[in-house]
């Protein structure tokens, strides 16, 4: 008797034991879950999500949802794309959304706008909901060197068909930024954007910008028009500063080559003067060897000095009675 009933609590221990495990590998939960919604998928293929590392929850769930909306969708597409790594419950619900706004959207692109990184749910509801983007104050000058600073809003759609492979917002600003700067450039008068500041929205819309990217620019509004600094009197200062400190470099340099040059001739003045101290360094030598090879003799010699003496005299003479004197400031001088 008493082997018999430990018999029957092994045999229930083990019952217990196998049950708690199947239920752990095996999501009956939710495969009552799916046929209670409509879904028809069978246990085996639960279990084989559980053997392909597959959370069943993560397909079974998006499916119920799909096939409540009235989306045809299989097991398979959705298990395919969570293995690719994708987000099978966003692609689900912006598939939900594309169909409740009567856009045209394939499981096939949604899933691959989502693996290649995009929010495609957003993109969706962007498509029925544009998005409005507000670009900071883009500073451009017009002719008359005032700068102009504008702010815009643009309004953009999502254009599902580009999304895979296009460009994304920063883009979109950039190129408006750049319509922008040159609409004022072009502008003749800086009043001439004030006065019409819908001339840069237009003159922007008409070139194009969405070209190649993931958006469709629906408007562009200049939301604010402020006045910036003078560029063209800041350049024309900068200019006139650099042209005058130009014009010292050169005087300078004028200055320098002058001196220099006044230098260089009053060293060859001081050299010619050295020249004529040699020379009549040389004439008592040439006199002394004149008187001992005969060539003049003593009374020639004292009339030499006789005549230098006088000469002196005459000299002196001349320096005492200069003509530019007091008495006579024209310089006829007295006699």
């Amino acid at each position: 008797m008493d082997q018999n009933v430990l018999f029957m609590v092994i045999l229930i221990g083990a019952i217990v034991i196998a049950l708690a495990v199947l239920f752990t590998f095996v999501p009956v939960a939710l495969w009552i879950s799916a046929l209670a919604a409509g879904v028809r998928v069978s246990i085996f293929t639960l279990i084989g999500m559980r053997l392909r590392r597959v959370i069943p929850s993560r397909v079974i769930n998006p499916l119920i949802k799909a096939v409540k909306a009235g989306l045809e969708l299989s097991t398979n597409q959705l298990e395919s794309h969570y293995l690719a790594g994708g987000n099978v419950d966003r692609v689900v619900n912006a598939l939900i959304a594309a169909h409740r706004a009567n856009i045209e959207l394939s499981f096939e692109r949604c899933a691959a706008i989502d693996l290649a990184g995009r929010d495609v749910l957003e993109a969706v509801q962007m498509s029925v909901n544009p998005k409005v983007i507000e670009t900071p104050f883009i500073a451009g000058v017009a002719m008359d060197g005032i700068e102009v600073k504008a702010k815009a809003r643009i309004t953009v759609r999502a254009n599902i068909e580009r999304l895979v492979g296009g460009a994304g917002e920063d883009t979109v600003l950039a190129r408006v930024g750049e319509g922008i700067v040159s609409t004022i450039g072009s502008s003749d008068n800086h009043k001439k954007v004030l006065e019409n500041p819908d001339l840069i929205s237009q003159t922007v819309l008409t070139k194009g910008l969405d070209a190649g990217t993931a958006f469709e620019i629906l408007s562009i509004d200049i939301a604010d028009v402020d006045i910036g600094k003078n560029i063209g009197a800041e350049l024309q200062t900068e200019q006139a500063e650099a042209d005058k400190n130009i014009a010292q470099a050169k005087a300078e340099e004028r200055r320098a080559m002058a001196v220099a040059q006044e230098q260089e001739m009053k060293a060859r003045v001081e050299e010619m003067r050295a020249k004529v101290v040699e020379a009549e360094a040389e004439v008592p030598m040439a006199m002394a060897e004149a008187l001992r090879s005969g060539n003049i003799g003593v009374m020639d010699y004292m009339n030499y000095n006789n005549v230098k003496a006088d000469t002196d005299m005459r000299g002196s003479i001349g320096k005492a009675t200069d003509p530019k004197d007091e008495d006579d400031p024209s310089g006829g001088g007295t006699y």
